[in-house]
């Protein structure tokens, strides 16, 4: 069974940057597709950025194109969210997942496997 531990979380000020990064135990990782979801207080959970198993094929919620980038390394079991140009509408506790299956999802409904979440807070 897959483990998860996400950092990166932290305070940052609106217009700045933070990296988060995911490492996961298992074997098997490379027949998973990755994706960071985000769940804002009062809201529910939403898919954010995903990415195919072997990296080359993403897909982003339309609210972070164009300032998140997703990525993996295989070889170091780990996904990366890249996040810029941040708003305080991005506040939430951001969580990765893994779904079997090679192709990404941004679908809450479609991950099998959650990690316990880190807490990014955009704020002046």
């Amino acid at each position: 069974q897959l483990q998860f531990v996400e950092s990166g979380g932290g305070l940052v000020q609106p217009g700045g940057s933070l990296r988060l990064s995911c490492a996961a135990s298992a074997f098997t990782w490379n027949y998973y597709a990755i994706g960071w979801f985000r769940q804002a207080p009062g809201k529910q959970r939403e898919g954010v950025a995903s990415i195919r198993s072997s990296g080359t094929i993403t897909a982003y919620a339309d609210s972070v194109k164009g300032r998140f980038t997703i990525s993996r390394d295989n070889a170091k079991n780990t996904v990366y969210l890249q996040m810029n140009s941040l708003k305080p509408e991005d506040t939430a506790v951001y969580y990765c997942a893994a779904k079997p299956g090679y192709s990404p999802s941004i679908k809450v409904d479609d991950y099998d496997y959650w990690g316990q979440g880190t807490q990014v807070t955009v704020s002046s």
